[in-house]
């Protein structure tokens, strides 16, 4: 398999000639933290203050959420942020989007999404589900995907920046370093590594 150009800085190359788009293309770790748990506690009051739910009905719509969470991750990470067209524009785009982060792991401004491009995705995703679903069950579903997603952005972060010593924090690292410095058709899931395994794009970690 071709290698590609992996550097050892920390530090952030630079992608637009525009302060202000550079800018958005990095975040602090926490930012997402900031922008969507007062989201999620909406999501909680609108599924109990509007809605007859029960704790186990919402339970079961929020566990719904939160497993069609880890699929998405993975086809998202499959899929989306590593298909590269031919042309030069999507080249350009795949840099952007994810391709930077393959070619500069350690820079800690770029392992979260920032909120320029998780807001639109959030909410797009937000409108599907609410077409879906039946009528308030968006509520305590889309607050189940969103912790996944908080979740999914924290852990990614953490993998690159905390050292595990042992046991599932660690195989999980191991999984992502894997996909950033073996190979990176493999290795998928970040937070979670269940669909590698059915979808056979695990490693033989023997």
């Amino acid at each position: 398999m071709k290698k590609n150009f992996v550097s050892n800085s920390s530090s952030s190359i630079r992608m637009f000639k525009s302060d202000f788009m550079e800018s958005l293309s990095k975040v602090k770790y926490y930012v997402p933290l900031i922008v969507y748990i007062p989201v999620i506690a909406y999501l909680f009051y609108k599924s109990f203050a509007e809605t007859d739910i029960s704790l186990m009905n919402f339970a079961g719509w929020f566990v719904f959420g939160l497993s069609i969470w880890t699929i998405t991750e993975y086809f998202l990470h499959r899929y989306v942020f590593h298909f590269e067209p031919h042309a030069e524009w999507g080249k350009k785009i795949h840099f952007i989007f994810h391709g930077v982060h393959h070619d500069y792991p350690n820079d800690a401004n770029r392992l979260v999404m920032p909120p320029s491009a998780s807001i639109p995705m959030a909410l797009a995703f937000y409108l599907l589900f609410d077409w879906l679903l039946p009528n308030t069950k968006v509520y305590p579903f889309f607050s189940g995907f969103m912790i996944g997603y908080l979740f999914y952005d924290m852990v990614h972060y953490a993998l690159h920046h905390a050292n595990f010593k042992s046991g599932f924090w660690k195989r999980l690292k191991q999984h992502h370093m894997l996909h950033h410095y073996s190979d990176s058709t493999k290795g998928y899931g970040v937070s979670w590594t269940f669909w590698d395994n059915i979808f056979n794009s695990n490693f033989d970690k023997k």
